[in-house]
């Protein structure tokens, strides 16, 4: 997978009432995924709308992109939790959010929600949002915050569009014109990450600092400012992904810990209580 790629899992929202996009449909959920190639490669898009006034209580659990909810609903989000990590300048609640590569524990609260939501790779992320990943500093941020006006006024074109593909085209021609004005990832810091993701997480720091031509110091620094992240958290958050989604598809424990290179079950057990704040058993009935 290249850095410009995300993968194609369900989305947050719908991780809120099951592990695909089809479970949050049987739940009430109207799931909307746009035909054809997006404008700006790594970007994914989702929409949602809640059918039957279900209230959202969603745990925001980390994965390898930055994921940028857009409301389009009356009620706007509540946040709990990592906002706090990072000064805001508007208050809570938010009509649309920002969670970055790995929040903090965070939980997410909204009624009558309709949104579109959109998977942003590291790399997009950094020219989209305008901030490196770094500067979310772990946490679920309100997406005014980073694109002031631009946010208001995109989100209430896009509310006033009478379909879903309307609103996908508005979302799309917004991305396609601000891509180019954002700073990019180095080269290098790119082919790292590319080479994270392309072996799930199981790499050895050494071996990507050699990849690149950097010294360990060097790509340590550099990485972390452009990402977000450490190489080596990196690829822990990679890996948890990995074993996250296979726990939620009703996986053995056992079985997903060597499957994805942990040294054992309870190797996998401290992972996933370290990243989501609850146990395997747990993590698989969210």
């Amino acid at each position: 997978m290249r850095s410009d790629e995300v993968d194609a899992g369900a989305g947050a929202v719908a991780a809120g009432h099951g592990s695909e996009g089809d479970r949050a449909a049987d739940s009430g959920w109207e799931v909307v995924r746009p035909g054809g190639a997006p404008n700006v490669p790594g970007v994914r898009m989702v929409g949602f709308r809640d059918r039957v006034g279900q209230a959202l209580d969603l745990r925001v659990l980390p994965q390898p992109a930055v994921v940028v909810v857009i409301g389009l609903g009356n009620d706007p989000f509540t946040v709990e939790g990592g906002i706090a990590q990072r000064p805001s300048t508007s208050p809570n609640p938010h009509p649309s959010l920002v969670a970055s590569l790995s929040p903090g524990p965070t939980q997410i609260h909204g009624r009558y929600v309709e949104c579109i939501e959109m998977c942003l790779s590291p790399g997009v992320a950094y020219a989209l949002l305008g901030v490196s990943p770094h500067e979310l500093k772990g946490a679920v941020v309100g997406l005014e915050d980073l694109w002031g006006r631009q946010e208001r006024q995109l989100r209430e074109q896009v509310a006033a569009a009478t379909t879903w593909q309307e609103r996908f085209t508005l979302v799309s021609e917004f991305l396609t014109r601000r891509a180019p004005q954002g700073p990019s990832l180095a080269p290098e810091v790119a082919g790292v990450w590319d080479t994270i993701v392309a072996h799930g997480g199981r790499v050895r720091v050494n071996d990507l600092a050699a990849s690149c031509g950097w010294s360990r110091k060097r790509l340590w620094s550099r990485f972390n400012a452009q990402i977000g992240l450490t190489p080596k958290r990196a690829a822990m958050l990679v890996r948890f992904d990995q074993a996250a989604q296979s726990l939620r598809a009703g996986g053995n424990a056992a079985d997903i810990a060597q499957a994805h290179g942990y040294t054992d079950q309870s190797h996998l057990h401290r992972d996933v209580l370290a990243f989501a704040g609850c146990t395997p058993a747990a993590l698989a009935d969210l």
